[in-house]
């Protein structure tokens, strides 16, 4: 696990760098993750914090957690989607959702320089 040792990370940091991991092949289908006090020790946050993470992961689809054995990437049954493809479907829509925010923010730029070159209401009586 590669962090940044100046700041600690939050836990959706966290889960990014786990879904990333997954997505890229470092934890397969039925790997155990890391420990989370271990994990929460190496990286210096809260166990709260680390078991946050793991959460948002689960609530993805990529991970179930077992009692008191650890929390594994999920191993699709026959047919289903793998938690890898998983990820690389969440990047797609990242970028999917990021180039229309950028495209928005065009289209807001332009409206506002046509709303500013538009004769006013006073304007037009002149």
């Amino acid at each position: 696990m590669d962090w940044n040792p100046e700041k600690p990370p939050n836990a959706k940091e966290i889960a990014a760098k786990f879904r990333k991991d997954i997505g890229d092949g470092v934890y397969p289908a039925g790997t155990q993750l890391p420990g989370a006090k271990g994990v929460a020790k190496h990286l210096g946050v809260g166990l709260m914090t680390v078991q946050s993470a793991y959460k948002q992961l689960a609530e993805d689809g990529l991970v179930v957690g077992r009692q008191g054995s650890g929390t594994y990437v999920l191993d699709p049954e026959k047919g289903s989607q793998t938690a890898q493809g998983a990820v690389l479907g969440l990047r797609e829509l990242q970028d999917h959702v990021a180039l229309l925010t950028s495209q928005l923010a065009d289209l807001q730029d332009r409206v506002e320089r046509l709303e500013a070159d538009r004769p006013g209401p006073s304007d037009e009586n002149q």
